[in-house]
């Protein structure tokens, strides 16, 4: 077919829009079309959207904007998250001729057979609650990690969260297609599978479509433990409430299963988790640290944050900064909380002013950087894995250690997407780590 018709794709938000826009890319593909980079000139411009921060919204219209420089005759269609929570909103930007929510995303080649631009943006986007079947997807960005999607949609009613409202309800993947899938990551040549989703954790529910599951979360794990030819797993963020024991061993003692958590916390303030109204208590939390720390001194622990939810004041906010800088966690993921329509968090009396929550953020990412940089101190001198990445910056190869250590060394590129045993040396002024490594044959 000469002539074939080029689409770019755009994506903002989370690992799992990625995995997502990798799956839709392929359908394109598959469809016939060509896919090139979103800074070439495209018959189609596709835009992943998020809601989770407020600046999403605007980088939306630029990204339109952008893609109607490039060509002003392109088709731009908007999915994800923002797209079914705002459809109209979408819609009614410059640029937009189709708008389609949580249900219709996956199916955005049947709805462009005809290219050309509407005046105003056309919507399809279902009521959430028809959101309830499972479209299973990994992307594959670079050569050395994939990002695989086990579970979409989410069950809890935190206040200050749209995902429920713009994902739907918990549903999962069926184990054997999660397992076929990282098998065929596996087989194109990636070491490092990423397992992604709204609330991993909650894995197995919906298996079915309704709320019947045979499996959870552990045997997921135990199953991917399994799968030949992937070198390395790592879970993405995961919930304190939903992070077994169990799992924490047996990650502990797997094959592939790497020792890094990322476990959001939000709140160091017990008062303020119960206006948020998460699943657990700051005392769970430490337990859940303690017990990684027990079975897997070297790991590295990652905590999201949200400072400036209504109704913190500066004493909560200190127990949440008193609270992270006791414990022993590696780095900090810091958001500043922005008002969403139609969350609970919304009404709340005690709206902390952006300039209290901006202080408060810059006084945690403070705080990252130092558990960071105390992190990599514990782990000089330590012998460990690395995976190298593609990029060559500035004439060094970057990598990440299993236990999630940044280190680099002169560039070379037999040393892309390959595993090697080192030594952690000392910090570099960057804030990576320097390395040797050990026993190279010749």
């Amino acid at each position: 077919m000469e002539n074939k018709k080029k689409v770019a794709f755009y994506t903002l938000g989370c690992k799992l829009n990625f995995s997502e826009t990798s799956t839709i890319a392929r359908d394109f593909q598959n469809g016939g079309f060509e896919r090139v980079d979103f800074e070439e000139i495209a018959d189609i411009y596709v835009i992943n959207t998020c809601s989770v921060t407020d600046n999403a919204d605007k980088q939306f219209k630029q990204i339109v904007k952008k893609a109607m420089k490039l060509n002003d005759k392109a088709f731009v269609a908007a999915v994800g998250c923002y797209a079914q929570l705002k459809p109209e909103e979408l819609a009614a930007v410059d640029g937009v001729d189709l708008v389609l929510g949580a249900t219709e995303k996956f199916k955005i080649t049947d709805y462009i057979n005809d290219l050309s631009k509407n005046d105003m943006g056309e919507v399809h986007s279902c009521e959430i609650e028809e959101a309830d079947f499972y479209v299973g997807s990994y992307s594959i960005g670079d050569r050395t990690r994939a990002f695989l999607k086990v579970q979409d949609g989410c069950d809890y009613k935190c206040t200050y969260c749209t995902i429920p409202l713009a994902r739907g309800i918990s549903r999962s993947d069926a184990l054997e297609n999660v397992l076929k899938n990282a098998s065929e990551i596996s087989n194109q040549g990636i070491k490092e599978i990423v397992l992604t989703g709204v609330n991993i954790g909650d894995y197995g529910k919906g298996e079915f479509g309704n709320k019947k599951h045979e499996h959870t979360f552990l045997d997921l794990v135990k199953a991917l433990d399994e799968v030949e030819g992937i070198e390395r797993l790592r879970i993405s963020s995961i919930e304190p409430n939903l992070l077994k024991n169990e799992t924490i061993e047996f990650v502990s003692q797997s094959r592939t299963f790497v020792p890094h958590f990322h476990i959001p916390l939000q709140s160091g303030s017990n008062d303020i988790l119960k206006k948020m109204k998460r699943r657990y208590m700051r005392e769970l939390y430490t337990e859940r640290v303690a017990k990684i720390r027990e079975v897997m001194s070297h790991a590295c622990i990652g905590v999201d944050v949200i400072v400036g939810f209504p109704g913190e004041t500066d004493e909560h906010f200190l127990e949440t900064y008193h609270f992270l800088n006791d414990l022993d966690i590696s780095y900090l993921h810091v958001f500043t909380y922005s008002e969403r329509d139609n969350t609970e968090a919304v009404e709340m009396e005690g709206v902390v002013p952006a300039n209290v929550r901006s202080k408060r953020s810059k006084m945690l990412r403070g705080l990252s950087v130092k558990k960071r940089r105390a992190f990599y101190e514990s782990q000089i001198g330590t012998n460990r894995t690395v995976l190298f990445e593609s990029e060559n910056k500035e004439g060094y190869i970057h990598g990440f250690t299993e236990n999630y250590v940044k280190v680099k060394t002169p560039w070379n590129p037999e040393l892309v997407n390959t595993l090697h045993d080192i030594q952690l040396t000392k910090i570099d002024e960057d804030g990576s780590v320097r390395m040797e490594f050990i026993n190279v044959d010749a």
